[in-house]
C-alpha cells in the first residue's frame, strides 16, 4: 500500500506527529494517534529497534517507517525540517538522549514554537532512577501495583506488560498530547509532556490508594474485595480444564448468580466472612461438574456478572466481539479495531505495519515535503529497504 498524507479519517485527522522511534509505550501511543487519524511518520535507525519489526507488528500500523541516521547531521536537519510543520513530536529514549542529538525541545521548539513534544519513559526525566535502565515489572514494582497483583499469597503475579507499558504509559501520553494539542490551539505555545509510567501508573492505582486511606485495604493478595479476597469476586476451574470469571458485587446480580448455579439453597450469608471459606468450596464444587461451554450457556446475556475467560484466539469469535466488531482483519492480520468510537468522525485503519525498517523512507519523505531526499538516500544520512 503506497503513503501519502490525509489517509486517516478519525477525529485527529490533519494533526501531524513526528516519532523518533522506541519500543512498548510510544509505539503503542503512536498507534493510538494513527488509529485516530493522524498523520504519523515513524523515524527510526537503520535496521530497526530491538523487538519491533514486521508486518505482523501491530504497534507499528498506521504510519510509514522512514530509517534516518540520527549520528549524520543531515538526518538530524531532516528531522527539523520534519518538525517545522508537526504538532506533535513523540521520543521514548533516556533522559537526555535527543538532547544530544540535537532534537530536544529547546532545539525543536526553536523551529516550531507550537510544537508539543511528548516524552515516554519508565521512571521519568528526573529523579534517582531516571537514567537507570527498566521495564514495565520494575516500574510497576515500585508504585505499589505490582505487590497486589495475583491471587497467590506468596508472591505477585504481573500481568504481561498491560498495566505499566500500556496502561500508566502509552493511555497516559496520549491523554497528556491531547490535552496540550487543545492548549496549544489557544495559547498559540507548545509544551513538553512528561510521561512517566510510574506516574501513570500510580494514578491508575488511585482507588486502592483511596482504600488504604479509609482502612479498607488489606496490603496483602487474596485478601480484598477485587483480588479474590472475597469468594464472588474470583476464577473457577469448570470441569474441562478451563475457567470462568465470577464477579457479582451487588446483591441483586449476586442472588441471580448463586441461582443460576444452583447453590441459592446452600450458600451462606455473603456478608458473613466467617463462611467464606465454605462460600467458595461450593461455588468450585459447583463449577467444576459442567464445562465452560456449558456454564457459558447457562450465564449468558443474564445480570449474573459471570463470563467465560478466553484464550485471545477464541476471544476473536466470542458472539459480542464479533457483533461489535471488536477484532477485524486488516491487510490479512486479525487485529484490535481502534477504539473508542466516534458517531461523527469514526477511524479507520489504513497503512499496515512495515514489512521492513525504512520500507517508505523516500515516499514518505516527499510526501512531508522534504526536498533532495535522494540525496540523503544517496549519502547513507538515509535508507530506503
Amino acid at each position: 500500500m503506497s503513503y501519502a498524507l490525509g489517509q486517516g479519517t478519525g477525529p485527529l485527522a490533519g494533526i501531524k506527529v513526528v516519532e523518533i522511534a522506541g519500543i512498548g509505550p510510544s509505539p503503542h501511543a503512536c498507534m493510538i494517534l494513527a488509529d485516530l487519524g493522524a498523520d504519523v511518520i515513524r523515524i527510526e535507525r537503520p535496521g530497526g529497534q530491538f523487538l519491533t519489526g514486521g508486518p505482523n507488528d501491530l504497534l507499528n500500523r498506521g504510519r510509514p517507517s522512514v530509517a534516518l541516521n540520527l549520528k549524520d547531521p543531515r538526518a538530524v536537519a531532516t528531522v527539523l525540517d520534519l518538525v517545522e510543520g508537526a504538532d506533535v513530536l513523540v521520543e521514548g529514549m533516556r533522559p537526555g538522549a535527543t538532547e544530544r542529538l540535537g532534537l530536544g525541545p529547546e532545539d525543536c521548539h526553536a523551529r516550531n514554537p507550537r510544537l508539543v513534544y511528548g516524552r515516554m519513559t519508565g521512571w521519568g526525566q528526573d529523579g534517582p532512577l531516571a537514567h537507570s535502565a527498566g521495564h514495565d515489572m520494575n516500574y510497576i514494582a515500585i508504585t505499589g501495583a505490582l505487590h497486589g497483583l495475583g491471587q497467590d499469597k506468596s508472591r505477585p503475579h504481573f500481568p504481561m506488560n498491560l498495566v505499566g507499558d500500556f496502561g500508566g504509559g502509552s493511555t497516559y501520553l496520549v491523554i497528556g498530547l491531547l490535552a496540550a494539542l487543545l492548549e496549544a490551539r489557544l495559547s498559540g505555545q507548545g509544551q513538553v509532556v512528561d510521561a512517566a509510567i510510574v506516574d501513570g501508573t500510580a494514578h491508575l492505582n488511585a482507588m486502592s490508594a483511596a482504600m488504604l486511606a479509609g482502612g479498607n485495604l488489606r496490603e496483602e493478595r487474596a485478601a480484598n474485595l477485587l483480588d479474590g479476597g472475597a469468594p464472588y469476586y474470583d476464577v473457577y476451574e469448570t470441569a474441562d480444564g478451563k475457567h470462568m470469571s465470577v464477579g457479582p458485587l451487588e446483591p441483586q446480580f449476586y442472588d441471580e448468580f448463586v441461582k443460576l448455579l444452583g447453590i441459592a439453597d446452600t450458600a451462606p450469608d455473603r456478608y458473613d466472612l466467617t463462611t467464606y471459606d465454605e462460600l467458595r468450596a461450593l461455588i468450585t464444587e459447583a463449577f467444576v461438574a459442567r464445562t465452560q461451554a456449558e456454564w457459558d450457556e447457562v450465564f449468558a446475556g443474564t445480570d449474573s456478572c459471570v463470563a467465560p475467560i478466553l484464550p485471545l484466539s477464541e476471544a476473536f469469535t466470542h458472539p459480542h466481539m464479533a457483533a461489535r466488531e471488536v477484532f477485524v482483519e486488516h491487510e490479512g492480520v486479525v487485529q484490535p479495531a481502534p477504539a473508542p468510537r466516534f458517531s461523527r468522525t469514526p477511524a479507520t485503519l489504513a497503512v499496515p505495519p512495515p514489512v521492513t525498517p525504512g520500507a517508505q523512507t523516500v515516499e514518505a519523505l516527499r510526501a512531508w515535503g522534504i526536498e533532495g531526499v535522494d540525496d540523503l538516500v544517496a549519502s547513507g544520512a538515509a535508507v530506503q529497504t
